[in-house]
């Protein structure tokens, strides 16, 4: 906590220092947005096999492309935070 401290009082840091802690931010926050999302897919379409079991290969295909959607999403935000770093 007192590096942060001293690095917000720190006239030095350059402006791209802060660019790089926001890009690197902003992945974290998309890969944990992502890992939430696909949680809450699993256990929704897990309730829902256990509610009805006749219907699980169709929910299990659902999860499976909704699943992918949220990954293709989120590597498209990490590829715009790295692309932020090192561009």
């Amino acid at each position: 906590m007192l590096e942060l401290s001293v690095l917000l009082l720190d006239a030095s840091v350059s402006v791209s220092h802060w660019i790089k802690f926001g890009a690197a931010l902003a992945a974290v926050i998309a890969v944990w947005g992502a890992a939430w999302g696909i949680g809450k897919i699993g256990k929704t379409g897990l309730e829902s096999i256990a509610r009805q079991p006749e219907a699980a290969n169709d929910l299990r295909s659902s999860m499976i492309v909704t699943a992918a959607l949220i990954e293709g999403a989120t590597f498209f935000a990490i590829v715009v935070c790295l692309l932020v770093l090192f561009v």
